[in-house]
């Protein structure tokens, strides 16, 4: 991608990358009062707010000989002019931050991407970097997507992980490792995607009745309302055998999940985010089958079969109405998709 500094040691001292778009370089006299006139009130919103100095403070460092054990602050430019600087900071033996400012009126055109591509590139070769992150406000939704162009994966949320002014923000973690695979390989590409883009959390639930037509409720330790058996689709794991094994994990029982019932989405509430809840059929069985179960105390308090009812004396309402509207599936037709388990 980049091309790298030469042997020489004055090359070393001062590095200068380019990958002819944008050319990172050292601070010069002449860049200043450009870098002035773009910090504009979109740079000072996600910068530090406790220092007045930022702008002052980066061609500071970018002004002094770059130290590998500190990292490197370079001035990004296209078409002769700064258009903004880019820095790696190190923060541990092989890990280094990533920080970025465009200035006004240079924004969407790809050149912070390129600047950030082109800078990871000298920190894995040239610092000797392991691995790069970024850490970017929650709401920046510019600067996550531009991290993520530039070959960076989301790792995770850091709860009040930035301080802003008198209050700390939520910030989201990005990293690239030195051995991830090229972003312009598909595989690498791919990898990208799957850690930028929405995952949906998933449960599996299966319908189980007895011979009187009731439906199998368990009583769970962590909230009040009494639900369908079942749980949580692991990562990677189908939903079709997963709520077989949490039978099995929860109620110590084994029943195979026959098919598809309902599809029920779940709006966020009381704390959880939203989710896709799949019901199967469980088939009906003699109401003994309660004296074969041993329940895992840690997650099922008891389990009964219940009429329509009482399931809806027990259950949430839209826990009960989804389960109507599996058993109105379970009557004829084909599996239903719900909302809250209305349709």
């Amino acid at each position: 991608m980049g091309k790298r500094p030469t042997e020489n040691s004055e090359a070393a001292r001062t590095p200068v990358l380019t990958d002819g778009v944008v050319t990172l370089r050292p601070w010069n006299d002449a860049d200043i009062p450009a870098a002035e006139r773009g910090h504009d009130e979109e740079i000072r919103r996600w910068t530090d707010a406790q220092s007045a100095n930022t702008l002052t403070d980066a061609v500071k460092r970018g002004r002094e000989e770059p130290d590998p054990e500190r990292g490197v602050s370079l001035v990004i430019e296209h078409d002769g002019i700064a258009v903004g600087y880019v820095e790696v900071r190190r923060t541990a033996d092989d890990t280094g931050e990533l920080y970025w400012v465009l200035f006004a009126g240079q924004r969407g055109r790809g050149l912070a991407t390129r600047a950030l591509a082109l800078l990871a590139e000298f920190a894995f070769e040239e610092l000797g970097f392991a691995r790069i992150e970024a850490h970017v406000d929650v709401e920046n939704l510019r600067s996550i997507r531009l991290a993520t162009r530039a070959g960076l994966r989301r790792e995770g949320l850091l709860r009040k992980g930035r301080r802003q002014g008198e209050e700390r923000r939520d910030t989201v973690v990005l990293a690239r490792l030195a051995d991830d695979p090229p972003l312009r390989d598909p595989g690498g590409f791919r990898e990208i995607l799957n850690a930028f883009l929405p995952r949906k959390r998933a449960i599996s639930q299966m319908l189980i009745r007895d011979d009187a037509d009731r439906v199998l409720l368990c009583e769970l330790t962590y909230k009040r309302d009494w639900d369908l058996p079942g749980g949580v689709v692991e990562v990677g794991e189908s939903p079709f055998l997963a709520v077989s094994r949490e039978l099995q994990e929860e109620l110590g029982i084994d029943v195979p999940a026959g098919r598809l019932l309902l599809t029920d989405w779940l709006p966020p509430w009381g704390g959880w985010d939203d989710a896709v809840c799949l019901v199967f059929d469980g088939g009906a069985h003699p109401s003994s089958l309660l004296d074969t179960m041993v329940a895992d105390a840690k997650e099922v308090r008891t389990a009964e079969f219940c009429t329509l009812d009482e399931v809806r004396a027990r259950c949430t309402d839209f826990t009960a109405r989804r389960i109507e509207s599996a058993l109105h599936s379970l009557e004829g037709g084909g599996p239903q998709y719900t909302e809250s388990g209305r349709t």
